[in-house]
């Protein structure tokens, strides 16, 4: 995305405000993220939209961090009918029965442990790597944990509010 304002960007700026959380609430489930996005607006480039979801993110208590997380499907299981999670998971739709069985047992494990689903920036990754990537994380600590989960919804958010603003350009 280019660090001058778009027309999706102009769209973004100027929808409802009850439109626009609406949008950002398809980006990320945390109503505090999207309170912090959307009383920021207007933007004046796509970067600076960026660097307001990364402070949102950052910002995000461990409670608003677990209301975002509530808003991912597993690894492995994308919602019913939500293209964005198929999407996103698309590294899982070739995967075989055995990866997708091992994907389920691990994600049962981590969320038994960690208390909430697996989340990980799927865009662009296998089905391998995010088994590798759910095995390697189980043995982490909490704390360890939570960072990553923030630094991955963080990856998220800025991919999600990217298409949103370019779609249909």
């Amino acid at each position: 995305m280019t660090s001058s304002s778009t027309p999706g960007l102009a769209r973004f700026n100027t929808l409802a405000d009850d439109e626009a959380t609406t949008a950002l609430h398809e980006v990320c489930a945390s109503a505090a993220w999207g309170r912090a996005i959307l009383s920021r607006r207007p933007y004046a480039t796509a970067q600076a939209l960026l660097l307001a979801s990364d402070a949102a993110t950052a910002a995000l208590t461990q409670e608003d961090l677990a209301d975002a997380m509530a808003g991912h499907p597993p690894i492995g299981r994308p919602k019913p009918g939500d293209p964005t999670s198929s999407r996103e998971q698309r590294g899982m739709a070739g995967a075989t029965e055995e990866l997708k069985a091992e994907m389920l047992e691990l994600n049962l494990a981590y969320q038994e442990r960690f208390g909430h689903v697996f989340l990980i920036c799927a865009t662009g990754a296998t089905g391998e790597q995010m088994r590798d990537a759910v095995k390697s994380r189980i043995g982490n600590s909490p704390d360890q944990e939570r960072g990553i989960v923030r630094t991955e919804l963080g990856k998220i958010n800025r991919i999600r509010l990217t298409r949103l603003v370019t779609e249909g350009e």
